[in-house]
């Protein structure tokens, strides 16, 4: 399961990271654009400010698709989620505790 969490994270830090440089871009743009005389500060922060805002919904909405993906693709391999482990691991106490009390039983 931490390999899983572990190549999750490293999926969404690169999707940090392109974000990130997809923001130093932007700024670069928008900052020539201000010198340019094409917009002015207040357009181009403006400008910034909704593309980092869609930037933001869409990784979302990307990291709610990549965390939906990878878990099918854990089930269609077969390694089970987390609650299928917990209860297992239920009924094994259970089975364990019923056979101390057969063996309790028995030694009576």
């Amino acid at each position: 399961m931490d390999n899983q969490n572990n190549l999750l994270r490293q999926l969404l830090m690169i999707g940090i990271g392109t974000t990130s440089l997809v923001a130093e871009k932007l700024q670069e743009a928008t900052d020539q654009w201000v010198k340019d005389g094409t917009m002015n500060t207040d357009q181009a922060k403006r400008f910034v400010d909704d593309m980092m805002q869609g930037l933001r919904l869409d990784h979302t909405s990307l990291e709610e698709l990549m965390q939906r993906q990878f878990r099918n693709l854990m089930q269609d391999v077969g390694v089970p989620r987390q609650s299928e482990l917990d209860e297992l691991r239920g009924r094994l106490d259970r089975l364990e505790r019923q056979m101390r009390d057969l063996e309790n039983r028995l030694w009576r």
